[in-house]
């Protein structure tokens, strides 16, 4: 997960009046009285990353954000992901998901130039064994914004030699963990990656594209190494869906590794309509930005028309809450997380190719300097409870019933309507909206 920069806002904001997709036009399926199951194969899962969770952090830029103050939260432990994993990896297993992601931190493993660390590799050696012993698949995820304090040290990104010093890392961590037949996500969100180094002064403003540049050349690189060694292999650079400007934002990476991509992986939380382009900027509260279940059908369908056939996957989406307390808009975890459901069913069903869906996030955690947003399916009190028990919500049950039914019942309607416009794939899903029967 991520906070979303206002200046990108604003920018889709504008392309959202001026882009009008070239199949906007075609006339779209009538609203199926009865939802299907998305079937035996598909994909159900959830996330999280290594920072957010673990605790026990070395060192690292965030560690080092921390340090400097330029978070609201002191870090902690996070949710003690480090010491807990078991029992994490057990609830995951009761909600009936088949696939568990987690990320491989460099700084763990790597805390010195040249110098791998044993026990950070046992520690994932243990929670990929785990996630396997439990049913599920391991989704790995090489790089979620985290690099070790040595790698500051030399410039981070800015530093040309940092490519070479990733991937002597990233092929490490292949080669151990390739057997295990994982899902791969070289680069989490790699556009919002480069804005937050740059809002923590990882990187000057002028090195932003230059860092863009970096992550596609290792990108591709590991790509090939994956697939020499896994072959079969399922790679991907997962894209935090912008409403109403992903060609803007997202494309020019995605066109640099577009030839190397087996699944399109992609991120959605929030909407973009006339009624709430002016309540997208607020980065300090995300419990109050405005959300749009049925934007994840627009979203799958943007890419299916970028690369038509290509497997989608749903690598994150989930609802935010301030410190767990209910909204002030009264919708539920729960009822978000079926209505979202039944739009993917939906999307399926137009035959769009969607293979998975991951809930962000199995438990709350350090959300990137803050305690206050919490995503969690479990809800944890980092900063009130010392026990950081995992406590379920209305969604526990929910998911439950959605992996055990290979969806939402057939009979569902979403309990939030569709906007009658809609501005999550520029105009053309304002001019064309998806609509539920009468």
């Amino acid at each position: 997960m991520r906070l979303r920069p206002r200046g990108l806002w604003l920018a889709a904001m504008a392309a959202a009046v001026t882009l009008v997709h070239p199949a906007a036009s075609l006339a779209r399926p009538a609203p199926p009285a009865q939802v299907a199951p998305v079937g035996p194969d598909f994909l159900w899962g959830v996330a999280a990353s290594g920072f957010q969770s673990e605790g026990h952090a070395p060192d690292s830029n965030w560690s080092r954000y921390v340090a400097a103050g330029k978070t609201d939260d002191p870090y902690n432990d996070a949710i003690d992901f480090f010491t807990r994993y078991q029992s994490d990896i057990q609830l995951a297993k009761q909600l009936g998901v088949r696939v568990y992601r987690i990320g491989i931190e460099w700084a763990r493993v790597q805390p010195q130039p040249g110098v791998w660390d044993e026990n950070g590799f046992r520690f994932y050696d243990n929670v990929i064994g785990a996630i396997k012993a439990a049913g599920m698949r391991p989704m790995l995820t090489l790089d979620h914004w985290v690099y070790p304090g040595w790698e500051v040290d030399r410039g981070g990104w800015d530093n040309p030699a940092i490519i070479e010093d990733w991937l002597a890392n990233a092929r490490k961590v292949v080669d151990r963990y390739a057997a295990s037949d994982p899902l791969w996500v070289t680069f989490n969100e790699p556009t919002f990656y480069g804005l937050n180094e740059l809002r923590h002064g990882g990187i000057r403003a002028t090195s932003v594209l230059g860092m863009q540049d970096k992550l596609a050349q290792a990108h591709n690189a590991i790509y090939d190494h994956i697939h020499r060694v896994q072959p079969g292999a399922m790679v991907t650079s997962n894209v935090a869906y912008l409403p109403g400007g992903e060609d803007l934002v997202n494309k020019p990476f995605i066109d640099k590794i577009a030839a190397r991509l087996d699944y399109i992986g992609i991120d959605y939380y929030y909407g973009l309509s006339p009624d709430t382009v002016t309540s997208v900027t607020n980065l300090a509260e995300l419990w109050k930005n405005p959300l749009q279940p049925e934007g994840i059908y627009y979203a799958l369908q943007h890419y299916s028309r970028q690369f038509p056939g290509k497997p989608l996957y749903i690598v994150e989406n989930g609802m935010p809450t301030e410190n767990g307390k209910p909204r002030a808009d009264g919708y539920t975890r729960g009822d978000d997380l079926r209505d979202t459901i039944y739009w993917i069913q939906r999307a399926k069903a137009d035959g769009m190719n969607v293979i998975g869906y991951n809930y962000w996030s199995l438990t709350d955690n350090y959300e990137w300097g803050s305690y206050t947003p919490r995503f969690g399916l479990y809800t944890v009190d980092v900063l009130t409870d010392p026990t950081l028990t995992r406590r379920p919500t209305d969604a526990v049950p929910a998911y439950t019933d959605i992996t055990h039914d290979g969806g939402v019942r057939p009979d569902y309607r979403p309990t939030r309507a569709p906007k009658d416009c809609s501005l999550i794939d520029g105009i053309g899903t304002c001019i064309d909206p998806v609509t539920v029967p009468r």
